[in-house]
């Protein structure tokens, strides 16, 4: 029975949407397939690693027939993307072999049950819904991701807090060393909700959301997440755990603070950062009235030292950082000025942006 019959780009598009999600190795062999079931003309593209599911559509039916199967995702990809470009791909199924054709190529595989595929259980309802348009989704996830931690073992710190409060939608992650909080305004109004969503769910959808105005429906349940966009449509179980209140990490009241040049800071802590070893990354910074001075050693007693310009009057500050997570945000960030704002050596720093209450990103000191 002919499955599919279209253009190879046609084909190549919903297979990357879905196999990005799929694992080389896993427990169950057939996770490391993708399951496509024909309706008509409608041909369904389904992956999951059980936590993630994410299912899309084309209109690239053969025949009328109703027809599934599953196949394995990464040799489907890599078989399409090594065909030439133009002409057609025909997908054929019989005996439990799947057959892709292009031109004078043509391969053979095998197949398992559609039936056998574990598929995520949809929610039976969800107690939140949020309509953004992707790039405001996009941007909330791509100001604070750096932040998640990975393989942590406080489980709730490996993902990406997502909060409804009034009409704000605020994303927030620490790894327990440094904070990102970033808030976008809508004009939907929420009752306070918090979920965590895994940090796996969150790099994809960053992969998947586009820069566009096209909207986002997101609905949350209480141990699932569900969002819609385009012809995608991603489920992924949440964390449960009980999140640190980032309220009371950020710091409030300090007086010590300046505003600098994003990139001038950036290239200054990249130049310092040469002379830090893999196993201790500290930079010391110094400010006092009109200068930063930043400094670095290594076991081998060799210095950097960078000296900045900056219009400070306040006290007298000598603090140490991971320069990595000073990086990591000044990277991250557009802007042509940040705002510096400290307390003493002992406390967290507070990076924002000036004239913009919708971005903050907290750093505790090192030792050096």
């Amino acid at each position: 029975m002919q499955l599919v019959k279209t253009t190879r780009d046609t084909l190549l598009r919903p297979l990357q949407i879905v196999s990005g999600i799929v694992e080389r190795r896993h427990t169950m062999p057939i996770l490391a397939n993708i399951l496509i079931r024909k309706d008509g003309e409608s041909v369904s593209f389904l992956s999951t690693d059980t936590e993630v599911q994410i299912t899309t559509n084309a209109a690239i039916g053969a025949g009328a027939e109703v027809a599934g199967t599953t196949v394995a995702a990464r040799k489907l990809l890599d078989i399409l993307r090594a065909l030439p470009e133009s002409g057609d791909v025909t997908m054929t199924l019989l005996n439990k072999r799947l057959t892709v054709q292009s031109g004078k190529s043509r391969f053979a595989l095998q197949t398992l049950a559609a039936e056998e595929f574990p598929t995520v259980q949809e929610a039976d309802s969800y107690s939140a819904n949020v309509t953004l348009p992707q790039k405001t989704l996009k941007h909330l996830f791509n100001m604070v991701h750096f932040s998640m931690a990975q393989q942590d073992i406080r489980y709730y710190l490996n993902g990406l807090l997502l909060v409804l409060d009034g009409n704000n939608v605020i994303a927030v992650a620490t790894d327990g060393h440094r904070l990102a909080f970033c808030q976008v305004a809508t004009e939907q109004s929420f009752a306070r909700q918090e979920v965590i969503i895994p940090r796996k769910t969150i790099i994809e959808l960053q992969r998947l959301l586009e820069e566009n105005d096209e909207t986002v429906q997101l609905d949350i349940a209480g141990n699932q997440v569900k969002l819609n966009f385009a012809d995608i449509e991603l489920i992924s179980k949440l964390v449960e755990g009980k999140f640190p209140d980032y309220t009371r990490v950020i710091p409030k009241g300090y007086t010590n603070e300046f505003t600098i040049g994003r990139d001038e800071l950036l290239r200054s802590l990249q130049r310092a950062a040469i002379m830090t070893s893999d196993k201790f990354k500290g930079v010391r910074c110094i400010i006092s009235p009109g200068v930063m001075k930043i400094s670095s050693t290594n076991a081998d007693q060799e210095e950097a030292v960078e000296e900045l310009e900056i219009d400070y009057g306040g006290d007298s500050v000598d603090i140490g950082f991971n320069v990595t997570y000073l990086l990591d945000v000044l990277n991250n960030l557009k802007c042509d000025q940040i705002n510096v704002a400290l307390g003493d050596s002992n406390s967290s720093a507070l990076i924002s942006i000036p004239d913009n209450p919708d971005f903050k990103y907290v750093v505790m000191p090192m030792r050096i």
